[in-house]
């Protein structure tokens, strides 16, 4: 399995970055993405450290780690260079908190983190069609999430993906030892979204695909 999107202590995560990985590998994880929230704040020290880790993780552990942020809750007039901002201080991949249905997240977040070209849209919501064609035409992927509460907008996220041709991948967005899933559990979050085999597979070469993009 491939998880693009985790938490730790460096942010509101409760496992230490190297107990997070050492988790994931026991669930028979084979790459996992440390993306902790950031805002303006604390960016450059989250993804200074991220990257260090996984550094350091790579050149001995068994389980491929990527260097990512999910950048959280930024006014949308400020998400263009933000996400800029991300990428130049090395984050190997850019999550940002979409238009979640439980939290105050500010309308027009969707629409200007698919713009800016972010890697993936977390518990993106209630999608809108102009969303989703330009998520298409951006490559941007929306998220299927195993997460309490951002998934129950699942249904929706896929109906709307597969409509207008917008990549998914599944992710945890785990904070906690709880959080993180075997494959079996991962098969069964796709069909409560509607999905069925054949569209998690679609998924889990999509998310083959984003970690070949990353890694190179």
């Amino acid at each position: 399995m491939i998880d693009m999107h985790t938490h730790t202590l460096l942010s509101d995560g409760v496992l230490l970055p190297s107990e997070l990985v050492a988790r994931a590998g026991a669930c028979g994880y084979r790459a996992v993405a440390v993306t902790d929230h950031a805002d303006r704040s604390n960016i450059n020290d989250v993804v200074k450290k991220t990257i260090e880790f996984a550094e350091s993780m790579n050149r001995t552990g068994t389980v491929i780690v990527v260097a990512g942020v999910e950048l959280t809750h930024i006014p949308p007039s400020d998400i263009g260079p933000m996400v800029e901002e991300a990428r130049g201080l090395g984050a190997g991949l850019v999550v940002f908190h979409g238009e979640t249905i439980v939290e105050p997240v500010a309308k027009g977040t969707n629409l200007a983190a698919i713009e800016a070209g972010v890697d993936i849209l977390a518990h993106p919501g209630l999608v809108t069609e102009a969303e989703c064609r330009l998520a298409a035409r951006n490559n941007v992927r929306f998220e299927i999430t195993s997460r309490k509460g951002h998934g129950l907008t699942n249904g929706h996220v896929a109906l709307m993906a597969k409509r207008f041709g917008v990549k998914l991948v599944l992710n945890t967005d785990a904070h906690g030892p709880s959080d993180l899933i075997t494959e079996d559990h991962a098969l069964k979050v796709v069909r409560g979204a509607g999905l069925d085999e054949d569209d998690y597979e679609v998924m889990r070469k999509n998310a083959e695909e984003l970690l070949e993009k990353v890694r190179a």
